[in-house]
């Protein structure tokens, strides 16, 4: 499939990139590239195939949740700038208007 140099722009623009003289080209070429692959990929024969989930067949361990108290709820609040009775005060960011 042939990728223009307009395609590469306006795909740049979605992502909020900026391709210029030989990056330009040289994105283009790899887009090129990228989707002659994936056409290579359209002419294996996948019937039958299992979709793959995992890489392995292994499972990772976890450890087990434990809850401990690092710091109490006065030691937390002592250093807030503002604080009301149990809680954090911070400034309001969200209109009621909205």
């Amino acid at each position: 499939m042939k990728i223009t140099e307009q395609r590469v722009k306006e795909l740049a623009h979605l992502a909020r990139l900026r391709f210029e003289g030989p990056a330009l080209v040289k994105m283009q070429e790899d887009l090129e590239k990228i989707l002659g692959m994936c056409e290579q990929l359209k002419s294996v024969d996948t019937e039958g195939i299992e979709p793959l989930i995992y890489l392995t067949d292994s499972h990772t361990i976890l450890r087990d949740d434990v809850i401990v108290q690092t710091i109490t709820h006065e030691e937390a609040l002592k250093n807030a700038p503002k604080s009301d009775s149990d809680f954090f005060r911070v400034p309001k960011v969200i209109d009621g208007n909205v």
